[in-house]
């Protein structure tokens, strides 16, 4: 509980480098997350490139804070997991219920790494605005993959405070709605 309770969205990185263990334990933890049928749909690129992050932050809303961090985890889901055979262009209209499923499942590898990251010290923000469209190019992603989310990560330098959170009893039903 105390990761989960102490985890905050950082916008201000420390130019220091990450240690490569540190990097690895995080993509570990990701790589154990659970999957539907076992499916594992996800795929992670490390970005440190000044330019490259330049260009994904660009794609992301002009979110110039994103460069203070020393490195990007760029998540991607592949829906050939569920369809082997499909030849599909996937952006953010697309209906397949079984792109539905590799969003989940690489959300929940993605929940392993920012809680691992704070374990390892490391402050991260997970982004999301940007159109398949704009950020796909950047890393040469093709049209039949899906980005989920851009992570900032590295050594926090800022405290963000916690934020509001609804009362258990607002959120938790029983047996029905």
């Amino acid at each position: 509980m105390e990761q989960i309770e102490n985890r905050r969205s950082v916008r201000k990185y420390q130019n220091t480098k990450i240690e490569n263990e540190k990097l690895t334990a995080i993509l570990e933890s990701a790589r154990l997350a659970p999957s539907g049928s076992n499916t594992q749909p996800w795929t992670f690129i490390i970005v440190t490139s000044d330019e490259t992050k330049r260009q994904l932050a660009a794609a992301n809303h002009q979110q110039a804070w994103m460069n203070t961090a020393p490195v990007f985890i760029v998540c991607v889901t592949d829906i050939r997991c569920r369809m082997p055979n499909a030849s599909l262009s996937l952006d953010e209209n697309s209906p397949e219920f079984e792109l539905k499923q590799c969003i989940r499942d690489t959300s929940i590898a993605i929940s392993h790494l920012l809680l691992e990251a704070q374990q390892q010290g490391l402050g991260t923000c997970w982004t999301g605005w940007f159109e398949q469209k704009d950020v796909r190019p950047v890393l040469g992603i093709p049209k039949d993959k899906y980005v989920c989310g851009i992570i900032t990560l590295g050594y926090a330098d800022e405290a963000p405070s916690p934020r509001p959170r609804k009362a258990l009893r607002e959120i938790v039903r029983y047996e029905k709605w």
